[in-house]
């Protein structure tokens, strides 16, 4: 009897699943892979093909979950890409408990629907919708990848499938990034030819209200660029004689925040321009001495711009804010002399990238003493996450080079995803072309096809454009590339596979009101996502 076919056992299934609270990096996030690999193993399949369902793990300790249904002597696979991570929960409030209890959740909303706005509330009404943390993203996408292990288990594709289920999509990819050289090895072993990466993220809504159903042929990319700001100490007495690291973050944050020339058009889809993640000093107590280091991150997209072209804009960029910094000293040291006799002084702001910096700390102190200083703050980093240490350790080579003061810094930090469009891959197009044709005539439905996934995926590991070479500008200038971030560049040259995003129906990611549409996702997309399995493998 089959397990996850009908509505009501992909319900069944989805329940269990979120179930179990995986949080990115906390301990159920292991267990979850745990969870998916013992639902997996009661398939007779995997009783009689035990090698083919695999925990692997990766070099923090968590896991990752591979799942082999191979045909003999065929070689066309599709891997089923998903993540089993989650965010938070605090935004439920006093809900929060109930979070990881779907049923409970939906049902206790009905009690409680004067709290929502009036779309959710009519929503909740309709009991078409199943509301808690991880039903939209991504475990509805994922009880629907099960159902089809569970299809090809039983014949019903004439091609391999390969389920990967990967933790922490949510913050750092790591699990992606670690299943890279999992995924060569499995082709290599089982003689694999990966004809495509179907992913099965929820669709994106593009606005408030947008009841559109898509599909996508790509993954949008995303650099974190950080920016060290380096003032010059002085007693607050003493304004004049020093720079201020928080006006200096201040102005990067006014000439990054929205800009619009970082925004990128293709075919109509445009790239959000950027925001600040995060800017603080990094003073550690209070005194009445300028806090004269802060530092600022940035959530850059892109599409088809190179690395380099993002480095020399941000790089354009702060020149223009280091010159608003000037200027603005410059202004109140005229007024403030005119209030009192004031020698006028001068100030000027430097700017560096992390590899020019590095460059001077090797020429003044020498590359034996910068490489043991980085390898004693690599050894002794406590629990702070890659931002904090991306962060330190530059602050560390600014220390050894003060003379270089005031100055702005360009660093990355991780996560780091790249862009990947399978579009114009002739398998992709074709498949994308039938499945809306087929879509259209059984359900009478539109779905729309976009280039990119906004909402940053696994996928941009299975298709990279760039080659080692050309992502120089981002490791060049990556602190922790290398000393706590990898990316396994050659596996990546390797695994150039096209993509394809079809998933659920659902609304909020992310929210307290995240919730998927059962009829839909577990009514139609079913077939739907059979259709483009079936339709990839004959092609």
């Amino acid at each position: 009897m089959l397990k996850w076919q009908s509505k009501d056992q992909l319900v069944a299934l989805l329940s269990k699943l979120v179930g179990c609270p995986s949080v990115t990096g906390k301990a159920q996030e292991v267990e979850m892979a745990k969870l998916i690999h013992s639902q997996l193993q009661e398939l007779s399949y995997f009783k009689e093909n035990q090698g083919d369902l695999r925990l692997h793990e990766i070099n923090d300790g968590r896991l990752f979950v591979t799942a082999l249904v191979k045909k003999p002597n065929v070689k066309k696979t599709i891997v089923l890409l998903s993540h089993f991570d989650v965010v938070e929960v605090e935004d439920y409030g006093t809900f929060k408990d109930l979070a990881f209890n779907p049923k409970a959740l939906t049902e206790e909303y009905k009690k409680n629907k004067h709290l929502f706005a009036s779309e959710v509330q009519a929503e909740i009404e309709s009991g078409d919708w199943l509301f808690g943390r991880g039903a939209m993203d991504m475990k509805a996408g994922l009880a629907l990848q099960m159902s089809m292990i569970e299809r090809a288990a039983n014949g019903q594709f004439d091609g391999n499938l390969l389920l990967l289920s990967v933790p922490d999509e949510e913050v750092n990819s790591a699990g992606m990034i670690g299943a890279v050289p999992a995924l060569v090895e499995l082709a290599d072993t089982h003689d694999l030819q990966y004809v495509a990466c179907l992913n099965s993220e929820p669709m994106f809504s593009k606005y408030p209200g947008d009841e559109n159903y898509y599909m996508y042929t790509g993954s949008i990319g995303k650099v974190l660029p950080g920016f060290l700001s380096v003032g010059k100490e002085t007693h607050v007495g003493e304004p004049f004689s020093g720079l201020n690291a928080n006006l200096m973050a201040s102005e990067v944050t006014r000439v990054l925040e929205l800009n619009t020339d970082f925004c990128e058009v293709v075919d109509g889809e445009v790239t959000p321009p950027p925001t600040s993640l995060m800017q603080r000093d990094l003073k550690q107590e209070y005194s009445v001495k300028i806090p004269y280091t802060a530092v600022s991150l940035y959530n850059v997209l892109f599409m088809k711009r190179s690395l380099t072209e993002m480095t020399d804009l941000l790089l354009q960029q702060v020149k223009t804010a280091a010159e608003n910094i000037e200027g603005h000293y410059s202004r109140h040291v005229e007024q403030y002399s005119k209030l009192e006799d004031f020698s006028e002084t001068k100030m000027k702001v430097n700017i560096f990238t992390y590899e020019q910096l590095l460059q001077v700390a090797v020429e003044k102190h020498g590359k034996e003493e910068i490489k043991k200083r980085q390898m004693e703050l690599v050894a002794n980093r406590t629990d702070e996450d890659d931002r904090e240490f991306s962060t330190r350790m530059v602050e560390d080579l600014a220390i050894l080079c003060k003379e270089l003061s005031p100055m702005i810094v360009l660093f990355y930090s991780p996560p780091y995803y790249p862009s990947v469009l399978s579009s114009d891959v002739e398998v992709i197009s074709t498949t994308k072309e039938e499945l809306i044709a087929y879509a259209k005539e059984k359900y009478n439905i539109k779905i729309k096809s976009l280039h990119y996934f906004s909402g940053l995926s696994d996928l941009s590991f299975v298709g990279l454009r760039e080659s080692g070479e050309e992502l120089q500008p981002l490791l060049f200038n990556m602190p922790l590339f290398k000393k706590g971030y990898h990316l396994p560049i050659k596996e990546l040259e390797k695994l150039q596979v096209p993509v394809l995003n079809v998933g659920p129906f659902g609304k909020d990611p992310h929210q307290w009101t995240e919730r998927l549409h059962v009829p839909i996702s577990f009514g139609m997309f079913p077939d739907l996502i059979s259709k483009t399995i079936n339709t990839l493998l004959n092609k």
